[in-house]
């Protein structure tokens, strides 16, 4: 495992935002949702592909929160410019689940 300064980890803009439309990813190679994630007047709606549909529908990831990384440059996946990077962690089947917080918190909370 690599050592990294804690003032490396500051500038990484991992934020709370809330999932406003999730629908499937037909153009993606592996199975995706195209999510769109509100995260506050500070940054906005943005959006990303996520390779989590073995665990949750897009009907069912609507209104959840996520977490997600907001600063990194912009990435074209096909042909979705994805705009942030929505966390989680594979379970013991590789498969993703998604990292969230257990209670509330106002949307664009940033983790610390």
């Amino acid at each position: 495992m690599q050592t990294i300064g804690f003032d490396d980890f500051l500038k990484v803009e991992l934020r709370v935002g809330r999932v406003v439309g999730a629908e499937v990813f037909v153009a993606a190679r592996k199975p995706a949702y195209v999510l769109q994630v509100d995260f506050g007047a500070e940054v906005g709606v943005r959006k990303s592909s996520a390779q989590i549909t073995a665990h949750y529908t897009p009907e069912e990831l609507v209104g959840r929160l996520v977490v997600a990384v907001v600063n990194f440059p912009r990435k074209q996946i096909g042909p979705l410019m994805s705009e942030c990077l929505v966390t989680g962690f594979h379970d013991a089947n590789g498969d993703v689940a998604l990292c969230v917080p257990d209670r509330e918190v106002p949307l664009g909370t940033r983790l610390l």
